[in-house]
């Protein structure tokens, strides 16, 4: 039988079709644009190869899009049907658990992979990935940590485990590891997009924003063939702009870099989750602070009348709601929450997140855009504590703290805007009075 690059045993047609695997598997890692094109010329050369088609259902789940779930489910299924070793099977199991919704026992799955295989890459960046849209950061350090030990320069694939550790480290407020691992990887591959975001978090959770800037452009013409976290990487370098309040560069990364409508990759991908974030949520807190975004929330809101009932990226919700409120669409946003809340009540591990997060919190999107600030607050207020479970950073959760305290501020619920300010001060390095979005109310409840 073939081995994959780490070394660990694949059932190929032929070497050919294993290193042609191993092309895809280093595509997905580096976020290449490419990594598509590769499955397929991997598939072509061995259409039963059975991690080829843990791939193509891998791929199908990553866009977290409700209408591509049946694809995931026929790959696992084939992919079952060939395997020839038990980590395929487990692999296709696992894959299987995703598709069903089953995230927890999916997590569990590729955990077990980890354990007896931890030169198993594929099954640790799942692992990452899906413990972090599920706000489980102790999980996804617990994970680097358990591989990490096994793993060295010599072996394919060791400045992702790096930059995993950088990002793992970097949401568990570890910032000095964090940075010494996200660094190193870079070091490795000047076009490691995963490590160059995971030191952009802490260059943001440390308020080191001219250098945050500063290292995002020095890198720039490293990321040429890199995927839509591209457009996320050009929205962390907006956010350090919009601290220093430079509102016409942050207008001008939203229409030339991430939400570039005349670029490949949003043509290819129009709706896809993280790049909706990134445009939702920047456009939210330039409205704060009174830039006029102009029709920019259009197109957004056509897309979510579009994916009402899609529920599958919960952290994505509430963006939706953003552009859906902003653009007066009351009656699709009654749709979108009847549709959260119906599924709330299905079985699998979104549920209860939907329940007792997403619902509340779109709610609340919702009544502070009708100028219901008390309503909104009165919504949000038991989901504070639990949001983090819709996944997302610090960095990016950050929008959704932002509205509770503009709503409390608006309401005269000082102790509300009070208890929001202290959440937020015992959980970012840079104190609110040093954040562009918190300084005037902190000032305000302050005194």
């Amino acid at each position: 039988m073939a081995v994959d690059a780490q070394g660990l045993t694949l059932t190929a047609a032929s070497d050919e079709a294993a290193a042609a695997y191993d092309r895809v598997v280093e595509g997905y890692l580096k976020y290449r644009a490419d990594a598509g094109q590769r499955l397929k010329a991997a598939m072509a050369l061995d259409p039963g190869m059975p991690m080829g088609l843990v791939l193509q259902g891998t791929f199908a789940m990553l866009a977290y899009n409700a209408a591509m779930v049946p694809r995931a489910r026929e790959a696992a299924a084939a992919a079952a049907r060939h395997a020839g070793t038990g980590r395929e099977r487990a692999h296709a199991a696992a894959l299987t658990l995703w598709a069903d919704g089953e995230v927890d026992a999916a997590l569990a799955a590729w955990e077990a992979i980890m354990a007896t295989h931890p030169h198993d890459v594929l099954a640790f960046r799942l692992h990452h990935f899906c413990a972090f849209w599920l706000g489980r950061v102790g999980q996804m350090l617990r994970a680097v940590d358990g591989v990490s030990p096994h793993w060295s320069a010599a072996i394919p694939g060791y400045g992702s485990i790096l930059a995993c550790r950088c990002f793992a480290n970097e949401e568990c407020g570890n910032y000095t590891v964090a940075e010494e691992a996200g660094r190193a990887a870079v070091a490795l591959d000047p076009g490691d997009l995963w490590a160059t975001h995971g030191v952009a978090h802490i260059l943001e959770m440390q308020g080191r924003r001219g250098e945050g800037i500063t290292w995002l452009k020095g890198l720039e013409q490293h990321w040429d063939g890199g995927s839509n976290l591209l457009h996320h990487l050009w929205w962390h370098r907006a956010m350090y702009h919009l601290e220093r309040g430079e509102h016409d560069e942050v207008l001008g990364l939203y229409d030339r870099g991430f939400r570039d409508h005349g670029s490949a990759l949003v043509q290819a991908m129009p709706d896809l989750y993280i790049d909706v974030q990134n445009a939702a949520s920047m456009l939210f807190r330039l409205q704060r602070h009174g830039v006029d975004v102009g029709d920019r929330w259009i197109e957004i809101a056509d897309k979510a009348e579009a994916r009402i009932g899609d529920c599958l990226s919960t952290f994505t919700l509430p963006h939706w709601m953003m552009a859906l409120a902003a653009t007066g669409r009351t009656q699709a946003a009654s749709r979108m929450l009847d549709a959260m809340r119906e599924a709330a009540a299905r079985p699998g591990t979104i549920a209860p997140i939907l329940r007792d997060a997403a619902i509340p919190v779109c709610e609340a999107v919702l009544a502070h855009a009708q100028g219901d600030h008390a309503g909104a607050v009165a919504a949000m207020r038991p989901a504070i504590g639990v949001m983090h479970r819709m996944g997302g950073s610090h960095a990016q959760q950050d929008v959704l703290e932002q509205l509770f305290l503009d709503a409390a501020m608006k309401a005269g619920m000082q102790e509300d805007a009070r208890l929001l300010l202290e959440r937020v001060a015992g959980r970012h390095p840079v104190p609110p009075d040093r954040r562009v979005g918190y300084a005037e109310a902190a000032r305000a409840v302050r005194h």
